[in-house]
This record gives C-alpha cells, sequence and structure tokens, in this order.
C-alpha cells in the first residue's frame, strides 16, 4: 500500500523526531550526515549525474480522521481492535519467530515503582484492553537471542491515551536506570518526544522513543535498548528492542542492524490503527 512505503520512509529518515537518525536502504554515497565526506571516500559515482528529484510536500496534518462510530467503548471492543493491531514476527522481519508465551496476560500491566524498578501493577480503569507480543530471532552461531516486543493499549478517551504518551516520557527522565527484572536492566536512558509535525514526525498523532543500554547478567558487555511508541486517537502502539551480541542499531560491517525490523513493526501498527479507527470512504 502506497501508505505504507511513505510511513516507512518516513520513519527511515526520522525515527520518533531524530532520536535515532538513520537509512533504510542504498548504499554508501561517500558522506556522512553532516554533508561531508566519510574518510577515505572518493565521493564519486559510476553513474552520470542526474537531476534531484522534486522532493514530496510536507504534511500539514495527519492523514487519519477519526469515525466516532468506530471508537472502541467496551474491553470486547478494545480486545478486538488491539489484537487486530500489534506485531508479530512476521512484521518485525523474516528471522522472526513468536516467543513462549507469546501473549501477555490481558491483566497483565507494568508500572515503574518508586526505586526505579519495573512492577506488576493493576491496568488502570482508562485502560479498555492491552496487550504485547513477543518475538525474537533465535541465537545462531555469533549471534545471540534478540528479544523484542510490540505492545497496544486501547485507552477509553483521547486524552487518557494522551496521559500515557506523557507518563512514559517522563520515566526514563526519572529513572535513567531502570531494573526490568533479576538479572536485567537499562541504563543510560534519553527520551525525546515528539507532537505531530514537530521534529519529523509526520505518521502519528504523538510519538516519542527513549534509547538506552541494555544489560544482562547472561550476556558479557553493553547491549543497544531502543522503545519507540506513537499515539494515534484513543491508541498508542510501541515497539522495543533488547539487543544481543552481533546486533546493534544499524547495520555495520560486522553487526546486524535492528532498526529497520523495530520501524516496519512500529508502521504496521501505525496503519492498522489507523484502518482500525478512521473514516471508511
Amino acid at each position: 500500500m502506497n501508505r505504507d512505503r511513505r510511513l516507512l520512509r518516513a520513519c527511515c529518515a526520522v525515527l520518533v523526531g531524530g532520536l535515532v537518525a538513520t537509512g533504510c536502504g542504498g548504499g554508501d554515497d561517500g558522506k556522512r550526515p553532516d554533508g561531508r565526506k566519510s574518510p577515505g571516500s572518493t565521493g564519486t559515482s559510476a553513474a552520470p549525474a542526474t537531476a534531484a528529484p522534486t522532493p514530496a510536500p510536507t504534511p500539514t496534518a495527519l492523514d487519519f480522521v477519526p469515525d466516532p462510530k468506530r471508537a472502541p467503548k467496551t474491553e470486547a471492543d478494545a480486545r478486538r481492535i488491539a489484537l487486530a493491531v500489534v506485531a508479530g514476527p512476521d512484521a518485525w522481519g523474516p528471522d522472526y519467530v513468536k516467543r513462549t508465551p507469546y501473549l501477555s496476560d490481558p491483566e497483565y500491566w507494568p508500572v515503574l515503582g518508586a526505586n526505579c524498578s519495573w512492577e506488576t501493577g493493576s491496568r488502570p480503569s482508562t485502560v479498555l484492553y492491552s496487550v504485547t507480543a513477543y518475538s525474537e530471532i533465535p541465537a545462531d552461531g555469533a549471534l545471540g537471542v534478540l528479544r523484542v516486543a510490540s505492545t497496544v493499549t486501547v485507552h477509553r478517551t483521547e486524552a487518557d491515551a494522551d496521559w500515557e504518551m506523557a507518563g512514559t516520557l517522563e520515566e526514563a527522565l526519572r529513572c535513567p536506570e531502570q531494573r526490568l527484572r533479576d538479572g536485567e536492566r537499562v541504563a543510560s536512558l534519553i527520551s525525546l518526544g515528539n507532537p505531530f509535525g514537530i521534529g519529523g514526525n509526520y505518521t502519528a498523532t504523538d510519538a516519542l522513543g527513549e534509547r538506552g543500554v541494555y544489560l544482562n547478567d547472561a550476556v558479557k558487555g553493553e547491549q543497544f535498548y531502543g522503545w519507540y511508541q506513537s499515539r494515534i486517537g484513543q491508541v498508542t502502539v510501541a515497539t522495543v528492542v533488547k539487543g544481543a551480541p552481533g546486533y546493534s542499531e544499524e547495520q555495520t560491517s560486522t553487526t546486524v542492524g535492528t532498526v529497520t525490523g523495530q520501524v516496519q513493526a512500529l508502521v504496521t501498527m501505525i496503519n492498522r490503527a489507523k484502518d482500525e479507527l478512521e473514516v471508511q470512504s
């Protein structure tokens, strides 16, 4: 679908308003992101010069018009939408498979405590339904187990969803180091929020991102950690990657990149949420 490709390009160019800037394809043109030549690059091309394509106009409004008649009002409505939207392994990439268990318990609701440790809390009354789908790439030689997850939360109102976004953004500021569970933690967290039209966000009502390092007592060294979340109306969607040996944010000569798969999963859920909630032509 054309919208899929536009969203994927937009998210790849500026993921969550510049928290991670990366290209999703193409070769090295001999330039760094700041426009200067990379060391050792000639900056030349075998192909003849051609006129630069006309850039697409900057969107002035989100391509989403909610239909009040399709807005979920009951837990059953929200459950149907959440399960239709959540991204499974097929949305992440061809090497991903379902983890066991694959879906979270319907009553599962994580809470970041005052001691910066994640605990199991009670689902707020403002949330109609929430589900997390767990996927992974199994270990293979020098590559460790790469674990990822996708979360969809359906709120009672758009304002409730907005409060969740604000709370998530605050968590990294309050707790730059967080204990996930025994033997696992994230550290050096930074976060950035971008409403539509700010920082390159032209895909969602609101967006935010967290980056940091993932530390696992069973794995040597620091690994990449990334959490990206978007809001479409009263629905929030999020993807998380806990890195593993042999993987990095971007593809290098020695490591496999994780950003593209995370963007694909996020874009998939953004589009699915729009399809579930928008006015049908």
